[in-house]
């Protein structure tokens, strides 16, 4: 396709990329007031989901390098979110939540299911509806 016949008509990445942007601009509103944005909540569940994670393996699940972690860690020790259990220099990290943390964790995962309700529940666009209910059964799935 030459670039004069323009984009495509319908594209399934383009429709999924739009409403992607569309919730995480959503979610990032309404983390906002908690002092979270998508990624920094993102960083947290995976130090949550994964104690002891280190540096190396946050960096390979968040799709970023070693030193952003770093950075964006540092942040969350200093917001008192997780704590860095080091024991020297040059030795492998152990990274945890803390109770502040996890507190934090549970009033955004309250937000992300108001956001879900607001864009894919009852209310919402009826197409919305459908992606929200296809992609429950794509993860939910029984047999999968």
């Amino acid at each position: 396709m030459s670039i004069e016949n323009g984009p495509p008509a319908w594209s399934t990445s383009i429709v999924v990329l739009t409403l992607a942007r569309r919730v995480e601009a959503e979610l990032n509103a309404a983390l906002a007031p908690l002092e979270l944005t998508v990624g920094k909540l993102g960083l947290l569940g995976h130090i949550a989901g994964v104690p002891g994670v280190s540096f190396s393996d946050l960096a390979r699940m968040s799709g970023t390098s070693v030193q952003t972690v770093h950075s964006a860690v540092k942040g969350l020790v200093k917001a008192g979110l997780v704590r860095d259990r080091t024991a020297r220099a040059g030795s492998a990290s152990t990274i945890e939540v803390t109770a502040k943390g996890a507190r934090l964790l549970q009033a955004a995962k309250e937000v992300v299911a108001q956001v879900d309700a607001r864009l894919f529940g009852p209310g919402a666009d009826p197409v919305q509806q459908r992606v929200g209910r296809a992609l429950y059964a794509a993860f939910h799935d029984e047999g999968g």
